[in-house]
């Protein structure tokens, strides 16, 4: 898709020198960095939504996995009688 937008002369100067240098057109650097920024900025989203999950974890008592299954299992086997394998 091809888009206008504004950017500082110096900022594309050093643009066109890189893309010189690295032998790549100014395109390719521009849909690079777009790229990596837009991967940065959901990996940033990811990590504090994450980190939302793991503080309401602990403030609500969270419970660890390994305890979790086990009173599941005995759950299962005091409902169901044990396992007959």
């Amino acid at each position: 898709m091809k888009v206008t937008i504004d950017i500082d002369p110096d900022l594309y100067r050093a643009v066109k020198v890189e893309a010189a240098r690295s032998d790549r057109s100014v395109r390719a650097l521009v849909d690079e960095a777009l790229a990596a920024w837009l991967e940065a900025a959901e990996t940033e989203e990811d990590r504090a939504s994450a980190e939302a999950a793991l503080a309401e974890y602990r403030r609500e008592g969270g419970e660890s996995a390994e305890s979790f299954f086990g009173s599941l299992a005995a759950e299962t086997r005091a409902t169901y009688g044990p396992d007959e394998a």
